[in-house]
């Protein structure tokens, strides 16, 4: 392949990561997972995080925020939700979504994130403690505790942002398109080469 120079660059390609640490702002959670991301049944362990996608100009005003939650079952992305601002809305949208996946479940949740602020707040606290879910965070400046998270965007980053995207709602459309396939269509070989969904419907 390197003689052929048929090497692909994208995948070693450096972007800014977006970081939504802003210090102790809110209450910190232990770390429950301890990068201990298999599991034998679905919506069991999950795991999420923000990421930031840039169009246009890429400045400021040219970028939308990817809030997407993972099955660590499958690696289905079970949730998710694109704003233009990482707040407490861009998170709890796919947060409430999925409390309604989990209901009737008989054991219990747990959903690990980095320190970000989102994940400190009170609502998101709050929310998770009503609906019978624990809580679990990544060590400050570890993102390999949050890995399955962070390989997620690294491989979604370098196959749909090979092109620079000039208005947003193609950026969106294409983060889109790109998440169903993902789901239902992009084989992995730990699942014995089937798609995420095609592997939990299998294990159903």
């Amino acid at each position: 392949m390197k003689k052929n120079n048929l090497l692909s660059s994208s995948y070693s390609r450096k972007t800014r990561k977006y970081n939504s640490y802003r210090g102790q702002v809110g209450k910190l959670k232990s770390n429950q997972l301890n990068r201990r991301f298999n599991t034998d049944r679905p919506y069991q362990k999950l795991c999420t995080d923000i990421s930031e996608f840039r169009y246009g100009n890429c400045d400021i005003n040219h970028r939308v925020y990817l809030s997407p939650i993972m099955d660590l079952f499958s690696g289905e992305i079970i949730s998710y939700n694109i704003s233009r601002h990482p707040n407490m809305n861009c998170v709890m949208k796919p947060l409430k979504e999925v409390i309604q996946l989990v209901k009737g479940l008989p054991y219990r949740t747990t959903i690990h994130s980095d320190q970000g602020a989102q994940y400190q707040s009170h609502i998101w606290q709050k929310e998770l403690k009503k609906n019978k879910m624990f809580q679990s965070m990544s060590r400050k400046g570890n993102c390999i505790d949050n890995s399955p998270m962070e390989s997620f965007f690294h491989i979604m980053k370098a196959e749909i942002m090979d092109c620079n995207y000039d208005f947003k709602e193609d950026l969106i459309s294409s983060m889109k398109i790109w998440i169903d396939y993902y789901n239902n269509h992009r084989i992995k070989t730990k699942l014995g080469g089937k798609s995420p969904v095609q592997y939990r419907k299998l294990s159903a």
